[in-house]
């Protein structure tokens, strides 16, 4: 077989709205297909507002813009985490300060937020990791307490739930990513969710070039600094139809974790991925962490031997505080983070895309026991 990591979900439906969208001439990214999606998304959310952007770290970025994180302040964000997180507070001239995964959950520990604020911390980014939820109750807690913005990385998570709420309306601003391998993808592209107006009107002004809307006859005169950070209409068209499908996508996802999960159960030296009482997982992609001592090799030979079988695996993400371009800047000195080096150093994801068969998983897992030493 040939199985890979993760591809799109797409069907004729998807095909019949870009194709429509394009033979009415609607191809830019000011067109209803773009508003609808954006209602429509914020809707299924939970929250009043969307506005789309160009990829998953333009929406990270412009949330970052949007509370107008500068020079000179810091922004709390895991070390296990995809370096777009880091890159949206740099951006800005901003400080990314780590905290370590749970070794449980892999998302951010939050027993360790409040030692890494200072009088420079203005918002703390919680990611839920692969599909997971952070414990937002407590996080939430602490940035009432400190007066912090709370901006949700919920690029990995579309439908995930904690406590009967969709990952993205669970703070002040969320983020999507809807990169090819999400659960809903249109190629590229994101999305900003917030119930609160003027970050929505705000976000909208400065995804659009900051143009001058007031004054029609002064719309080239620009009084900040703006992004080109639009949505087109085709994505849009795909996305609305990816929308219609999304508790399908979601269902399939779960399903084939239930299925990874029974297969895999009992193997020495794999540990699976969790699902809290209170949270609803939708993993978007199935991780699992190699323990080389019990099960005879390391993660890396692993996905070597995998991939011998047409088994496409990709390795859980790099820490942030080892990040060459991160440590070039001066932004770390030297401070260990043991839990997301043990993830990365451990972990692997195997194909989770939304239409993987029964008979491709359990050919995965033939593969994985095969390789068992």
């Amino acid at each position: 077989m040939n199985i890979p990591v993760c591809i799109p979900s797409i069907t004729e439906k998807e095909v019949e709205y870009v194709t429509k969208a394009v033979k009415e001439g609607w191809i830019s990214a000011r067109s209803p297909y773009v508003e609808e999606f954006e209602k429509k998304f914020a809707e299924w959310v939970g929250c009043k507002y969307g506005v789309s952007t160009s990829s998953g770290t333009t929406a990270l970025h412009l949330a970052m813009r949007t509370i107008e994180i500068e020079k000179g302040d810091e922004v709390i964000i895991p070390s296990f985490t995809m370096i777009a997180c880091a890159l949206a507070v740099v951006y800005c001239g901003a400080k990314p300060v780590l905290v370590d995964a749970d070794p449980e959950t892999w998302c951010m520990d939050v027993n360790q937020i409040e030692d890494k604020i200072t009088e420079k911390t203005k918002a703390i980014m919680p990611v839920h990791i692969y599909g997971n939820m952070c414990e937002m109750n407590e996080i939430n807690k602490i940035a009432y307490i400190h007066g912090l913005w709370v901006i949700e990385d919920a690029a990995e998570a579309h439908g995930a739930e904690y406590i009967g709420k969709k990952a993205g309306s669970l703070s002040h601003i969320g983020c999507f990513s809807f990169f090819a391998n999400k659960i809903l993808s249109v190629g590229e592209g994101g999305m900003l969710v917030t119930n609160i107006g003027l970050i929505f009107k705000r976000a909208q002004w400065l995804k659009d070039m900051a143009f001058n809307s007031d004054h029609p006859a002064y719309r080239f005169v620009h009084n900040e600094i703006g992004y080109n950070y639009r949505m087109t209409t085709m994505q849009a068209a795909l996305g609305l139809a990816q929308l219609e499908r999304a508790e399908e996508l979601i269902e399939a996802r779960r399903r084939n974790a239930k299925l990874y999960m029974e297969l895999l159960e009992g193997i020495d030296g794999i540990t699976l991925p969790v699902e809290k009482p209170h949270v609803k997982n939708v993993y978007w992609m199935f991780g699992i962490l190699i323990d080389k001592k019990k099960f005879g090799i390391n993660r890396n030979k692993l996905m070597e031997e995998l991939a011998k079988k047409g088994v496409g695996t990709r390795p859980f993400f790099y820490p942030m505080h080892l990040q060459p371009c991160l440590k070039y800047l001066g932004y770390y000195d030297g401070e260990r983070y043991p839990v997301s080096e043990m993830l990365f150093e451990q972990g692997l994801y195997l194909p989770s895309s939304s239409d993987l068969t029964q008979e491709e998983i359990e050919y995965v897992v033939k593969c994985i026991k095969e390789l068992k030493r």
